[in-house]
């Protein structure tokens, strides 16, 4: 009864009497609610609530964000129906306390996937609402303060998923006190040893770092009251995880320590630049050092001027300086200027927006992930920003984690913009889309109508949306290609029964579809087009006919070679426009066009289940790969002469590679791309020109 008096005066400090007691009638109904049950530690269990509540006040959080977080184990383990929350205490308590419980039936002992759904349904709950993360933030967090009383194994697996997935969120949200709190609870509970070990090197340097810690202190103070600067100076500890987090990355503890970090806090932003210029002339600063985020925020809101100095005796020295308002905003984030507090004409403050927009972001991935393992994979990516600021042609800045390309930012700018994306400028010249952009550049996307992505780019790219994006828009463009294909090899087999799909009834259609447990045609029609059905067997269900064989319907299929990503050619021999070929149906990928003559598929060759008859349209478009077998004779700048005839015959070397025989002749192995047979004709003509070539033949399988 204490505990809940002693908060309610705690609250009455920022909440009206009103929101005080619904609060406290939260508590009670708790309290009856969880009569009985006790936490491991023995304590009666609405101890936690309470906990959570308090850690919430902490932040002054809104007497609804307090309600549910007195109510948020009530739905989970008491039976009390969501709807008996709504009448007694609200729609939108009882929502919270419904999204935290969604939340909380998290059994990541099964595998990833359950950890990925149920992470699924917390960016879900957060779209909705979210203070629901920051009450389960809350709750997490006193889980964690006290953890010991739980077996090793758990506690461990609780720590694991306290690092991955709730420090990320919580620093993503801003909450630098809730991330650090975090992270070094997670620490020693992961690694008890190393944690120790750490903390007692910590205490021994500190004693020693006293006395220069003093000193530093005492002249930056002096250098304020010098220049009737207003503003406190005080040190900065560094917290044991991102002590142990710079070792792994192969700094000695030594070097890391002998770094001396002091925070001045001071009235407003006008005052945080001027300290800046006086620090600056009290010691020298290390050039490339100073980052402003005052002027751009990170991605998460924080806002500060950071500077490294050289002091006395050499000592670094890192400063950061902020306004008393960013100082709220660097330690609690989101939750520092709750938008439920804020009037009814004040706009929502910049790092609600951001939050907001990163929900928002969220959700949207989740909605294109292919699934819940995929969405989770993007979304930890985006969970660890080391952000570098970037410039749109209009001078607008855009935030990308480290290591982002120009295709990241192209997503970044908009879905559309990074799906039909050809080139880019950086600092207006053209680059490569690959390349890492940098803080400061300024990103120019060129696009085209009709352009696709290019599966490649999954190579380089960074951010969780970009890969998102191009995941899906590739599996619809494979889906529509697959249609397309199905439908053609399905047209060619009812040719030979002489009809077409489009003549065959619905009803019939209705009754195969169903016989394969397919929804639509499309579904089917894909199934062929990829190679997991035959187009003769499905031919057949459709016209009801067991026994009976097509007509000889010799006419081959037509390609266009504009088929895209269902139907590949063969490496081993190579194919081009003009060669005959034959269509070999494989399961997944589609199909796969191999010379007729190829000798591996000599064996499936005749087999109407496996193999297509296949020939080229009139019209073929692109550029096919064929490989050329050169014997000559020896010469200086050989490579260079053949490069030149190939270009000379309009085509283009995509591979080459050279063996000398003896010392008198070569071998040349060449991949050129040409359009048609005609083409490589004009190429083989070209080359035969040179002086000394002996042999050239066209590899194949």
């Amino acid at each position: 009864m204490r505990g809940i008096e002693a908060f309610a005066d705690r609250l009455s400090n920022y909440l009206g009497p009103d929101q005080v007691n619904l609060v406290r009638r939260a508590y009670f109904y708790a309290e009856q609610a969880h009569d009985g049950q006790r936490r491991r530690s023995g304590e009666p269990y609405v101890t936690h609530p309470l906990a959570v509540a308090n850690i919430l006040a902490d932040m002054h959080m809104d007497h609804q964000s307090l309600m549910a977080a007195m109510l948020h184990d009530v739905i989970e383990d008491t039976g009390i129906a969501k709807e008996a929350l709504i009448a007694q205490f609200g729609e939108t308590v009882a929502e919270l306390v419904d999204g935290v419980s969604k939340l909380t039936q998290m059994d990541f002992q099964t595998k990833a996937e359950a950890q990925a759904e149920n992470f699924q349904k917390m960016a879900m709950a957060m779209a909705r609402d979210i203070r629901v993360i920051l009450v389960k933030l809350a709750d997490r967090l006193h889980n964690m303060r006290t953890l010991e009383v739980l077996s090793g194994e758990k506690r461990r697996r609780i720590a694991k998923e306290t690092l991955e997935i709730y420090a990320p969120i919580a620093n993503r949200l801003g909450m630098h006190n809730m991330r650090v709190e975090f992270e070094d609870l997670g620490f020693k509970a992961m690694y008890p040893m190393r944690s120790e070990r750490i903390r007692q090197a910590v205490r021994g340097a500190r004693g020693n770092r006293k006395e220069i810690v003093a000193k530093i202190e005492e002249s930056i103070t002096h250098c304020l009251e010098r220049e009737g600067l207003q503003g406190s100076v005080m040190g900065r500890e560094k917290h044991l995880y991102s002590i142990y987090q710079k070792m792994r990355g192969k700094r000695r503890f030594n070097e890391i320590m002998d770094v001396y970090a002091f925070r001045i806090v001071v009235d407003k932003v006008d005052t945080c630049y001027r300290v800046l210029g006086a620090v600056h002339s009290l010691y020298k600063p290390l050039p490339g050092r100073f980052k402003d985020y005052i002027a751009i925020p990170k991605a998460n809101g924080y806002q500060s001027l950071h500077t490294t100095l050289f002091g006395m005796h050499g000592v670094p020295i890192e400063i950061q300086i902020r306004t008393q308002e960013m100082e709220e905003m660097a330690n609690n984030g989101i939750a520092a200027h709750w938008l439920y507090k804020s009037g009814e004409n004040e706009a929502p403050k910049a790092t609600h927006v951001r939050a907001r927009q990163w929900v928002k972001g969220v959700l949207e991935m989740q909605q294109r992930a292919g699934n819940s393992l995929e969405f989770i994979e993007s979304v930890k990516i985006d969970l660890f920003p080391d952000e570098v600021y970037v410039f749109t042609p209009k001078g607008s800045i855009m935030e990308l984690p480290k290591g982002s390309t120009a295709v990241d930012f192209a997503y970044a700018v908009h879905t559309d913009v990074g799906n039909s994306c050809i080139a880019c400028r950086i600092n207006r010249r053209l680059a490569p889309l690959s390349q890492p952009l940098e803080s400061g550049s300024t990103v120019e996307i060129v696009t085209a109508p009709g352009a696709r992505p290019n599966p490649a780019w999954l190579n380089f790219i960074v951010t969780g949306k970009a890969r998102t994006h191009i995941r899906h828009a590739l599996k619809q463009q494979r889906r529509s290609e697959s249609i397309n294909l199905g439908e053609r090899l399905l047209n060619k087999v009812l040719a030979g029964f002489d009809t077409e799909l489009a003549k065959i009834p619905q009803e019939r259609i209705d009754h195969v579809l169903t016989e394969y447990s397919q929804p639509v045609i499309e579904d089917l029609l894909e199934d062929i087009g990829l190679g997991n059905r035959m187009a003769y067997l499905v031919a057949r269900r459709l016209l009801a006919r067991e026994d009976e064989s097509a007509t000889n319907d010799e006419s081959p299929l037509a390609i266009r070679g504009t088929e895209g990503l269902v139907l590949s050619y063969a490496r081993c021999c190579t194919p081009i426009p003009g060669d005959p070929i034959v269509g070999h149906l494989s399961a997944g990928k589609g199909m796969v066009v191999h010379l007729e003559s190829c000798r591996n598929i000599a064996e499936i060759r005749h087999n109407p289940e496996k193999c297509v008859q296949l020939s080229w349209a009139k019209e073929v478009n692109g550029e096919f790969n064929v490989e050329l077998r050169i014997e000559l004779e020896s010469q200086r700048g050989l490579i260079a002469v053949l490069a030149t005839h190939v270009n000379a015959a309009d085509a283009n070397i995509e591979k080459i590679s050279m063996d000398e025989r003896d010392g008198r002749t070569a071998v040349v192995q060449l991949v050129v791309s040409v359009r048609d047979r005609i083409h490589l004709a004009h190429v083989i003509r070209k080359l035969r020109k040179l002086t000394g070539i002996i042999k050239i033949t066209r590899a194949k399988a």
